[in-house]
């Protein structure tokens, strides 16, 4: 194994949309798996479906993919995108894809809603910890989310 190679192991060691389990019970809660994806409730709902997409493939970047793997990544952005106007109604969807300190492909799906006086007009906070659901609530969203896809 290459140098580069080894680097990747052991970081899908630690990176919770490949680990999973206790490294992305830290945000997130697993939905559903899609044709290029794995899609994921993020945990602090301040904004009323707020989702993560994020690749299957540990990559860092979405030049690492080929035209024809982000063209089927994109498609399951936009399916997630017509699911959550199904369901939640925003006024728009903000679309996040950072990647700074885990190096994992991945876009946040905000939805914005023009009557929240929380950040409208400007960026989403990446963690605002204002709002946090019960399992109850948070098995409902998922369910719609689930039936709108």
């Amino acid at each position: 194994m290459d140098t580069r190679e080894e680097k990747c192991a052991e970081e899908k060691k630690t990176c919770g949309y490949c680990a999973e389990g206790e490294y992305l019970a830290a945000y997130g809660i697993k939905i559903c798996e899609l044709a290029a994806s794995k899609l994921y409730l993020f945990k602090e709902q301040s904004h009323p479906g707020r989702v993560i997409v994020a690749s299957k493939l540990h990559v860092s970047e979405i030049t690492a993919l080929s035209d024809e793997e982000r063209n089927v990544f994109f498609a399951d952005i936009n399916r997630v995108a017509n699911a959550i106007h199904k369901v939640f109604s925003p006024t728009k969807i903000n679309y996040g894809a950072y990647g700074d300190t885990g190096h994992h492909l991945h876009f946040h799906l905000v939805p914005k809603y023009s009557d929240d006086e929380f950040e409208w007009g400007g960026v989403f906070a990446m963690n605002p910890k204002r709002k946090f659901l019960s399992d109850a609530e948070y098995a409902e969203m998922i369910g719609k989310i689930q039936s709108a896809l």
